[in-house]
């Protein structure tokens, strides 16, 4: 097993309100591999994203990081100073937003963001610079990359400036790129496509990835781990095709049926009872015990995270298959 690119431990995250203290990432770990896909999946509210901005370094007022480690190859981004920091971000350290204008500025061309983002981090001429950004842009599939280069954002469909962004955070080949929700705005033709050709730049580039996302299917094709998270916390971990088959804690179960693809022709959509709980006022014990169907007495009490074997993990009293 190769040494991983990234360990995530205890991580902690709280925003600070006029109601309280919400923990909005709670205790989370996990490992990540080079050229591995970690799916991290959960309803909205669930703590996903703020993971990620997290792991980034982005969580900014009136949130704060707590505790936890965030070691990328064994050196803790959380205690980089901020211009060190600033540093990693785009050199070994992506991000993919959903919406591509998060990170695309309206008003320059596509060759002045992209040129002034490697020279930032690398020490080249412009015209090598130039044709640095060239050969991403072919690299995620964009026709006539240099004619594209000279354009505006607004003169781009939403699925190419999409590849633009993915093109950005490649182009320095970062150890890990952080993906939240990218294709989600995108039909599902070019969705598809901008996924086939995540996952042959990955592994070729032996890139470790963390996707975002609340759609269980494209982490099914796409990642060789998953991370299932529920109000904050990790309730489910392990390999792609043992969770998704096999599935532990009621809520990840309940993520599956909810699938229209696993619901039969004429057959009402299984959806899970309830809603997403309000970080600020979770109830005793398990946060997911309201809308479980297995919930017990033995549910007022937090449940411990609990091995199945040597590559998984659940946080539930009654996690499905006769664990306990």
């Amino acid at each position: 097993m190769s040494a991983p690119v990234l360990s995530v431990r205890g991580l902690i995250t709280e925003f600070e309100t006029r109601e309280g203290s919400v923990r909005a990432v709670n205790n989370v770990s996990f490992d990540l591999a080079p050229g591995e896909v970690l799916g991290l999946v959960g309803e909205s509210g669930s703590g996903k994203t703020i993971t990620g901005f997290s792991i980034m370094g982005l969580v900014e007022e009136p949130g704060v990081i707590r505790g936890g480690e965030v070691l990328l190859n064994d050196e803790n981004v959380l205690a980089l100073p901020e211009p060190k920091l600033r540093a990693l971000r785009g050199d070994r350290i992506a991000m993919i937003f959903q919406d591509p204008m998060m990170t695309l500025n309206p008003v320059l061309r596509i060759d002045t963001q992209m040129i002034e983002t490697i020279l930032a981090h690398r020490k080249l001429s412009k015209a090598e610079a130039r044709e640095m950004a060239t050969e991403a842009l072919a690299l995620v599939g964009i026709p006539s990359p240099a004619e594209r280069l000279r354009a505006y954002p607004h003169e781009l469909s939403g699925g190419m400036r999409q590849r633009v962004v993915i093109a950005i955070a490649l182009m320095l080949e970062p150890d890990l790129i952080i993906a939240d929700e990218p294709t989600t705005a995108l039909d599902v033709t070019i969705q598809s496509q901008i996924l086939f050709e995540m996952q042959k730049l990955m592994a070729s580039r032996q890139t470790a990835m963390i996707w975002i996302t609340h759609d269980l299917t494209v982490v099914a094709g796409l990642a060789q781990k998953v991370a299932v998270m529920y109000a904050g916390k990790i309730v489910e971990y392990g390999l792609v095709d043992d969770l998704l088959d096999r599935p532990a804690h009621p809520y990840t179960q309940g993520l599956m049926q909810s699938i229209p693809s696993n619901t039969s022709r004429g057959n009402r959509l299984t959806q899970i009872p309830g809603m997403t709980p309000s970080l600020l006022k979770l109830p005793k014990g398990c946060a997911f015990a309201p809308r479980c169907a297995y919930a017990s007495e033995a549910c007022k009490v937090a449940p411990e995270e609990t091995a199945i074997g040597e590559t998984r993990r659940v946080r539930c009293h009654h996690a499905l298959g006769g664990v306990s």
